[in-house]
């Protein structure tokens, strides 16, 4: 598949734009699967684009950089794996694997960047102590464009390459290494799930985790009306607790009365 110009700018502009959003007004910051969809849209498959974009958002789910901490780049990751998956006509599966290898290497960008940005700091610091702030404006505006390459470099490599590069690359890949990947690129959902139910309370909720994997293993139902199930569960769990502290500040009301 051949990109055209304006694709490869479009989408170039939604990886600067993800990574500024991330680190400014954070409307979409964590919603990652926004970016692979958009990515999807502007090369004429969206479907590929929304299915890499949903396994890259659950396998985000609990990952947090706190304290400054670096993650994976889990947008960069859908986006890359998704323009690849496409322009190469490979299985989205090969896509998300190649992708989350991408997304591993923004650990290391994203250090890159922190490091950057302390000597842009230390610099706008000393132009503002100086009166220069002028000066001091122009050079806190690297900060922003060093991180909106840390995806836009691996994003545009990957339009650049095309499809008839990466299938190059691919072919010159034994067998046993692409039926790998896509083994890979199946499990990293369920590696996702795990980590999810790792920060979560299942064991203290395990019948309610044991009836979702009933309805969609044996039931076959969709994830929509499991969530529907899960929603109204959870409203009626509410209620019945919120109900029985009612009743506890009651009963320890007329005891004060008493």
């Amino acid at each position: 598949m051949s990109i055209a110009p304006w694709q490869v700018i479009l989408i170039t502009l939604f990886a600067a734009v993800k990574n500024l959003d991330q680190y400014g007004t954070q409307y979409f910051a964590f919603d990652y699967v926004i970016w692979s969809w958009l990515t999807g849209v502007v090369l004429g498959n969206p479907m590929t684009g929304l299915a890499i974009g949903a396994t890259v958002q659950l396998m985000s789910l609990g990952v947090a950089g706190l304290g400054g901490a670096s993650v994976p780049d889990y947008g960069t990751a859908g986006m890359f794996g998704t323009i690849v998956a496409i322009t190469s006509g490979q299985d989205a599966s090969v896509g998300l694997a190649v992708g989350v290898t991408v997304g591993m290497l923004g650990v290391q960008l994203d250090v890159l960047f922190k490091i950057i940005n302390g000597f842009v700091a230390k610099k706008a610091q000393s132009l503002g102590e100086a009166g220069n702030y002028s000066g001091m404006l122009h050079v806190i505006w690297i900060g922003p464009i060093v991180y909106a390459l840390c995806a836009v470099v691996p994003v545009l490599v990957a339009l650049l390459l095309g499809g008839d590069a990466v299938n190059a690359i691919i072919n010159l890949m034994p067998a046993w290494f692409t039926t790998g990947l896509t083994i890979a690129g199946k499990m990293l959902p369920v590696v996702g799930m795990a980590m999810l139910l790792n920060f979560m309370p299942a064991k203290k909720f395990i019948s309610f985790v044991i009836i979702g994997y009933v309805l969609a293993a044996y039931l076959s139902l969709s994830i929509l009306p499991i969530a529907l199930i899960g929603g109204a569960a959870a409203y009626e769990y509410y209620k019945l607790h919120l109900n029985e502290r009612q009743n506890v500040a009651a009963q320890e009301g007329e005891l004060e009365d008493e």
